[in-house]
Order: structure tokens, then sequence, then C-alpha cells
């Protein structure tokens, strides 16, 4: 993956992004955890999440009709949701060290929360959301194509969901169903981390992240990785 070595600040941020905003303003709250804002959650980046959700899915599914003129909609539908999920969006924004450029509160720093994979992948979606709005819609691309570039290249095949990749694995073999159970749930309300363990006959795997349904996908993933094929 195409790495940019972050460095602290808004200046640091513009560097990563490759562009120089005129609304100073968008950038900032782009990097603002919720826990360092002002009352009400206002100034911090859910709102530019919110826009640079639905930014990035456009995005990636242009691509994607671009790079994969043959496919129908059932083969791009699994390639744009791995795309764009949590654990893809997570590893991207660690290669970039955009947790460096997050401000949080010093509570929830020492708790970790900037290294936690929704607030990562939320901080990315906002700072997609911040560059539509003060660059417009081919800003926002270039910087895309740019950061995942190397994750769509390898993507050749439409990938499988991981919860239905180990139901298949054991239907096969003739096996209960997996069973996923929640072990572990904390933090604050905006930024909750769960652990869930799913157990596959004799063997089992555990999966953290930022709701229930990642840490199961995290868990699945975890599992398979162990299984023989």
């Amino acid at each position: 993956m195409r790495r940019t070595p972050a460095k602290s600040g808004d200046d640091g941020a513009e560097i990563l992004l490759g562009h120089k905003f005129t609304q100073p303003k968008l950038l900032t709250e782009a990097l603002t955890h919720r826990s360092a804002a002002g009352a009400k959650g206002r100034g911090s980046n859910e709102r530019l999440e919110f826009i640079g959700d639905r930014v990035l899915g456009l995005l990636v599914a242009e691509w994607l009709i671009e790079k994969f003129p043959d496919e129908r909609e059932g083969a791009l539908g699994p390639r744009l949701a791995a795309l764009v999920s949590r654990p893809a969006l997570t590893v991207i924004a660690e290669a970039h060290g955009l947790a460096n450029l997050l401000a949080v509160a010093p509570g929830e720093a020492k708790r970790g929360v900037r290294e936690r994979s929704n607030v990562l992948a939320d901080a990315l979606e906002a700072l997609i959301g911040a560059l539509y709005l003060d660059g417009g819609l081919g800003v926002a691309r270039d910087f895309v194509r740019r950061v995942m570039a190397d994750v769509v290249e390898k993507q050749f095949l439409p990938p499988k969901d991981p919860k239905t990749g180990l139901q298949e694995w054991a239907l096969k073999r003739a096996l209960a169903l997996p069973a996923y159970e929640v072990t572990e749930q904390s933090g604050p309300s905006h930024a909750p981390h769960f652990v869930v363990k799913v157990t596959v006959g004799n063997a089992s795997a555990t999966g953290a992240a930022g709701s229930k349904r990642a840490a199961e996908q995290a868990a699945a993933t975890a599992l398979l990785g162990i299984l023989p094929t």
C-alpha cells in the first residue's frame, strides 16, 4: 500500500490528502473526535463522516464499474461492501498514520480511542467528506484512488463475506452452524468496543471491533485463517 507519513496538525493532514483547503475549518472538523468537540457534538467529525460515507461509496462504485465492465451487480456488490468496510478502511487509515492527526479528549486518548477501528474508519470517511465539500468530487476521487489503489488492484475475485464463508465451511463438513458470543463490551456510547468469540465444532477464535457485527466479521475472519481448507 502506498504510504504518506503523517505529520501532526492540519499541515500534516493536507500533505496526506494532497489538497490545500480553502475552508480550513472543514479539515479541523474532520480531524476532531466527538470527545474533543463542543457541546452536543458540535464541531466533531460526525456530520462529515455522514457525507463522506456516501461519497466514498459512490466513488468506489464508479471505480468498480470502470475496472470490471463485464461483471454483474451480484459480483460488484460484494466487492464494494468489502472495499468500504470498516476493516478495510481501518487498514488504510493505519497505513497512513491517521491516528496521529486526530484530536481526542485527553482521557479518551489514554484509553486508546485513536487506535480503535471505528474511530479510524469514521475519521477517514470524514476526511473524504471534507475533501468533497472543499474541492469537489474530483479532488475526493483523486485521494480515494491514491490511497485505495493497491487494495482495488489486488481484488481479482469478488470477496466472500467471512461469516458466509465460515458457514459454508461448517455445512460442507456437516457441522453445526457457527455460534457467536459477545465476551466483552466496553467503552463509552460514542466509541464502544466489542469482543466476540465464534465457535465451530472444536475450533474457536475471537475478534474485536467498534460494533457487534464488525466484531463478528473479525472473529469469522480469524477462525477461517486457522481452519484447514
